[in-house]
């Protein structure tokens, strides 16, 4: 009993654990009791200078507010969006602070660097277009050997990347560096040109030879790099020049090779390559082959390959050429067993494969490109001919190409293959001279004639027009090296002469629309007319020009009026070109004078152009060129019918100064009188010219053509005088007018004095000289003047203008009285008695005259 009573009084101490509640239906439950209240309240708390934005203060921020230096951490990132957003802002940053670049452009290039062999292909192809659109035009002028160092190990060392897409990239990034700083070219030339023959093996190209485009942008990159290859001695000299400044530009930078890539080091490399470059191409023309049509990047890879090896195969030519010199690779094989190897590589597996063709038929754009890669295989074949001989089948097919090509008979025939047509047509046009000297008398005819249709059929201004020009040169003007064609051969004479008569009408059709088309032309006529004494038969086809040149340059019309040619719109350095032709003509003729006297007078020739061309005409007199007849008639056309504006012998007005040419026809009698005194025998060019410019006196000419007239018999003449007697008295009724007139054109303002007694002296200075030679002239001028003063006397006394000039020069007018009156009463004086009643019988009348006009003067 007692344990059952314990046991009731343990259970009434222990109490309830859980107590529950009772919830109605559709009451919220509240929370519980121990639940965390998460209701967060809170203030802003302002705290000054202590914000993101203060502390990038007078910093260059991007759009997105981050500086330079944090865009530069950020190309780091692991995240690739992140860096190509880096790389966005900063081409933002750059484009609106350019400062920024000039300031910081050696650390960014270091760190943007790392980013040329980054494992995604959107920030390479960002950091690709920075450098090219914002670093690179920005910092032209900056050090460029310390931007290449910067950048070439990155770009190397992208180049041996597994990754074949990193690689093809890295070829992009040195194509722009050598296009910016192409001498960085010759300072890794070595390990470039090693890259691009490891990336073109066979091994390695099969990779992506479906996409083919990759390979282009890779070809395209080696053509320019080859381009800068050094093929004659000239551009050699240049490149070890720009070697020189290199060196000292690099002195101090220890990350850029001390010595640029020599002569020996390309030869070697580009040895290398050929042979990867000959896989290449005959590898695509079996691709080509297999497909029926030829698609545009296997076009553009073949093309590339082909201009690759043309280049390659220049530089090989260069180097044989020098043969053993300083810039022979030390230690290597002789260049003959170089050339042996060579020529079977090429002829193997680049000419065997000519004439390329497809296996169906071909499209227009097919046309054009087959016609493209055929050429550019028979301009390597022309290129090395020296060391090829392909057999005869082989050799045939080539001088079949080239006539067909000259004929224009492989192309679309379309407007853009004709385009096509004669782009590539000129790459074949410098080797034609050669090859006529060496192929059979057959082909030389037939490749002649192609040639002369090609060039009578070609744009007058386009490219192939000029090109054909050049190579006539090449095959009319003989030059110590290079062949020319003997003009002995009558087959050969016979194009020689059809181009020659091509020269004058073509000039006349380029116009003055197309003058450096005209120049090339001009300087063509001037070498012929240089070389043509050596061949009689083309001197005289030289001089035959000259009547096919009248339209050229000037020709009158039915109805008399002139027509100038094209000569007058042209430069002044195509004017002078056709002037030095004159010259050459072994007898100019009446009719080409008279066009270019016309010429001169033309009021638009240039002051210049007209004094040379009477330089040069002299010069051909002097050659014997010109009969002394037609150039005394060239000479009095010029002075007599040259127009002086304005006719007074001072400008009225303030806008007439700009019109004047009295010092330009001044020159002009200048360099006349001078080259008159020079041409032979004074006396027997006097009796020539004093009929005919006495003549021409007598017709009245304007007063500037007149004094020109006087001053060349003033030049000629001599004391005692040559004029004869029907001259003397014909003269002195002219002089007497003309010294009438001259003192008219004076201007009455005094002002002008100094101006007005220089003038005054050159238009009376040549009848000074002619009165000091023929007193007879001086006698009857002197009476002329007297009888007009006479006649005159009864009314000058009247006329208001001659009593104010008597007024106001009373002093002067006495002293010159004085000074007659004591010249006349002088012993010294030889003058017999009636000579000196007549001059005092004169004293007396002037001394009458103006007594009546003037007031005031003391006797006398």
């Amino acid at each position: 009993m007692a344990k059952s009573k314990a046991h009731s009084k343990k259970q009434q101490k222990r109490g309830v654990d859980f107590k529950k509640i009772k919830r109605k239906i559709g009451r919220k439950l509240p929370p519980p009791k121990n639940a965390t209240n998460t209701e967060v309240k809170s203030k802003a708390i302002t705290l000054p200078e202590q914000s993101v934005a203060s502390e990038k203060g007078g910093l260059a921020v991007n759009k997105k507010g981050l500086t330079l230096k944090e865009l530069l951490q950020q190309t780091s990132h692991h995240n690739p969006k992140v860096r190509r957003d880096a790389l966005m802002g900063i081409k933002d940053l750059f484009l609106k602070y350019p400062a920024e670049l000039t300031l910081h452009k050696y650390a960014v290039v270091e760190k943007l660097r790392e980013r040329i062999g980054d494992n995604d292909k959107a920030v390479r192809e960002t950091v690709y277009q920075l450098f090219k659109t914002v670093i690179f035009p920005n910092c032209k002028e900056d050090n460029q050997g310390l931007f290449i160092s910067l950048t070439m190990a990155y770009i190397f060392n992208a180049m041996t990347h597994l990754s074949i897409d990193i690689r093809l990239m890295a070829f992009k990034f040195l194509d722009l560096v050598v296009q910016n700083y192409p001498p960085s070219f010759f300072l890794y030339a070595e390990k470039i040109l090693q890259n691009y023959k490891n990336i073109l093996r066979k091994n390695q190209y099969q990779f992506y030879v479906q996409d083919k485009g990759k390979l282009k942008s890779v070809l395209a990159g080696l053509v320019y790099c080859l381009s800068l290859v050094p093929c004659n001695k000239k551009e050699v000299d240049s490149c070890e020049k720009n070697e020189a400044g290199q060196g000292m530009l690099h002195a101090f930078e220890p990350d850029v090779p001390t010595e640029s890539a020599g002569f020996s080091v390309i030869f070697k490399k580009l040895k290398d390559l050929m042979p990867v470059l000959a896989d290449c191409f005959q590898d695509f023309v079996s691709f080509a082959r297999a497909m029926p049509v030829l698609d545009a990047q296997s076009f553009d890879c073949m093309s590339g390959i082909l201009q690759c090896i043309d280049i390659t195969a220049k530089f090989f030519i260069y180097g044989t050429n020098k043969g053993k010199s300083e810039y022979q690779p030390h230690g290597v094989p002789d260049v003959t067993e170089w050339d042996e190897n060579l020529s079977s590589l090429l002829m193997k597996k680049v000419l065997q494969v000519f004439p390329l063709n497809p296996t169906c038929p071909m499209s227009e754009k097919d046309d054009d490109r087959y016609f493209i890669l055929n050429t550019l295989v028979t301009g390597i074949l022309l290129q090395i001919s020296e060391w090829i001989c392909p057999p005869a089948i082989i050799w045939e097919k080539f001088l079949e190409f080239i006539e067909n090509a000259l004929l224009g008979k492989i192309y679309s025939g379309t407007r853009s293959g004709k385009v096509v047509w004669e782009k590539h047509l000129l790459s074949l046009l410098p080797f034609f001279p050669k090859l006529v000297s060496q192929v059979p008398s057959n082909w030389r005819s037939r490749l002649l004639q192609a040639f002369t249709n090609a060039f009578k059929d070609c744009h007058p201004e386009s490219s192939l027009k000029l090109a054909c020009l050049s190579t006539i040169e090449d095959m009319l003007i003989p030059k110590e090296d290079r062949l020319y064609l003997d003009s002995s051969d009558p087959e050969i004479l016979d194009h020689q002469i059809a181009w020659i008569r091509e020269l004058s009408p073509l000039l006349i059709l380029l116009g003055d629309k197309h003058p450096s088309c005209s120049q090339v032309v001009l300087h063509l006529q001037l070498r012929l007319g240089q070389c043509a004494l050596l061949n009689s038969s083309l001197a005289w086809e030289y001089d035959n020009m000259q009547y096919s040149l009248l339209e050229f340059y000037c020709t009158c019309q039915d109805d008399g009026k002139l027509h100038y040619g094209p000569f007058i719109r042209l430069p002044r350095d195509s004017q002078e070109l056709s002037l030095c032709c004159l010259y050459y003509f072994s007898n100019l003729d009446t009719p080409l004078l008279q066009s270019i006297a016309s010429c001169c007078l033309c009021p638009d020739l240039e002051p210049f152009i007209l004094l040379r061309s009477i330089e040069v005409l002299h010069s051909a007199y002097a050659a014997g060129h010109v009969k002394i007849t037609d150039y005394i008639s060239f000479i009095i056309t010029l002075l007599s019918r040259f127009k002086v504006l304005p006719e007074n012998i001072h400008p009225v007005k303030e806008s007439d100064i700009k019109m004047r040419n009295h010092g330009t026809y001044r020159s002009v009698t200048t360099v006349v009188c001078s080259n008159l005194s020079q041409i032979g025998d004074s006396s027997l060019v006097f009796q020539i010219l004093e009929k005919v410019t006495v003549g021409q006196i007598l017709m009245k000419p304007p007063l500037d053509n007149a004094c020109a007239m006087l001053r060349m018999l003033a030049v000629l003449d001599s004391k005692p005088t040559r004029l004869s007697e029907q001259s003397i008295v014909t003269l002195s009724n002219f002089i007497s007018g003309y010294l009438i007139d001259v003192v008219h054109c004076i201007p009455e303002d005094h002002d002008e004095a100094n101006v007005s007694f220089p003038t005054l002296l050159y238009y009376i200075l040549p009848c000074f000289f002619l009165f000091d030679r023929s007193h007879k002239l001086l006698n009857l001028v002197l009476k002329t003047m007297g009888s007009l003063i006479t006649a005159s006397s009864s009314s000058l006394h009247k006329d208001v203008k001659v009593q104010k000039i008597i007024s106001a020069f009373k002093a002067e007018i006495v002293h010159m009285l004085q000074k007659i009156l004591s010249l006349q009463s002088s012993e010294e004086i030889s003058m017999s008695i009636e000579e000196r009643h007549k001059i005092r019988r004169a004293f007396d009348r002037l001394k009458v005259l103006i007594s009546k006009s003037s007031n005031g003067i003391p006797a006398i």
